[in-house]
């Protein structure tokens, strides 16, 4: 017999409210405990994503509590969760459900306009015509049509020393979440270098090796672009910044240089912006990128 939705809501609830109990047992910051009545509404119903994983631990009169818990601190891993029987218990299906939601958000929602005009950016389209078309023919999320090209090519300094782009690409929440911070700090790190900073733009349904059109639409020296990147169940915010220098259409992989993992919880977009400008500074000293860049 199927439950009703307000039986759900009250499940959901109740599990939430114990592990949020024993966090508070346990001096944790979490979100506020509740009182589960009769008539629960979505606004009275926590978010379990609150309940933060490397201090939250599920195994009961664990043996050696204080080392599992510095284990947990080093990895967001679904580490210390316990089982009733051969099955998960529910805390733990429901926390695995909610961030595998997140996930498919970051995914499947387009990036705001007013997140795209927020940073000065203007926007043009790869061939891909929907977030679905992106997902199944990853081969035009690399291509622009001549409508599309011609206008990146109007509006873009010509022959830059560094062309720097925005991409939504796996992970638009992960553009929502660094780019009004970590382009700027890319910036700012170039121009202490003295660095020619082309006209950034923003793609949607963009690909990584659209890159290379744009480097030879654009005449660039050096092309970054900053993209989001898959989400996975740990966090749906990470970006990564591809790098290449004189990089062109049908270039191997390996002439890319990446930086992943920015983030709150990986590296902090301020801290990557310089990192990333200091590589970009290498690559125009050494002349590469990729496995030929030596850093």
């Amino acid at each position: 017999m199927a439950l009703s939705e307000d039986k759900l809501k009250e499940i959901v609830a109740r599990i939430v409210g114990e592990m949020i109990e024993k966090n508070q047992a346990e001096n944790s910051n979490v979100c506020p405990s509740i009182e589960v009545t009769d008539k629960l509404e979505e606004e009275d119903i926590p978010d379990i994503t609150e309940v933060n994983l490397k201090t939250y631990l599920a195994v009961p009169e664990a043996e050696n509590k204080e080392e599992y818990l510095r284990l947990k601190a080093k990895t967001s891993a679904r580490l210390g969760v316990y089982r009733a029987g051969t099955r998960y218990k529910t805390e733990t299906m429901l926390r695995f459900r909610a961030d595998h939601a997140v996930a498919m958000d970051a995914v499947f929602t387009d990036v705001p306009e007013e997140v795209i005009k927020s940073n000065g950016l203007f926007e043009v389209q790869t061939m891909c015509e929907s977030r679905d078309q992106y997902l199944t023919r990853p081969d035009l999320g690399r291509k622009f049509d001549e409508e599309n090209l011609k206008l990146i090519k109007s509006q873009c300094k010509k022959s830059p020393k560094v062309q720097i782009y925005a991409s939504d690409g796996l992970s638009s929440t992960a553009l929502i979440a660094n780019l009004k911070t970590v382009m700027p700090s890319i910036m700012q790190g170039l121009k202490t270098y003295g660095y020619d900073v082309g006209t950034p733009f923003f793609v949607k349904y963009g690909r990584v090796g659209a890159m290379d059109v744009i480097t030879e639409a654009l005449d660039a020296e050096v092309t970054v672009v900053l993209i989001g990147e898959r989400p996975g169940l740990a966090t749906g915010e990470s970006m990564s910044a591809y790098m290449t220098y004189k990089g062109q259409v049908g270039m191997s992989e390996s002439g890319r240089t990446v930086v992943s993992n920015i983030h709150s919880g990986g590296t902090p977009a301020a801290e990557a912006g310089a990192h990333i400008a200091d590589i970009i500074h290498e690559m125009i000293k050494q002349k590469a990128s990729g496995l030929d860049l030596k850093i």
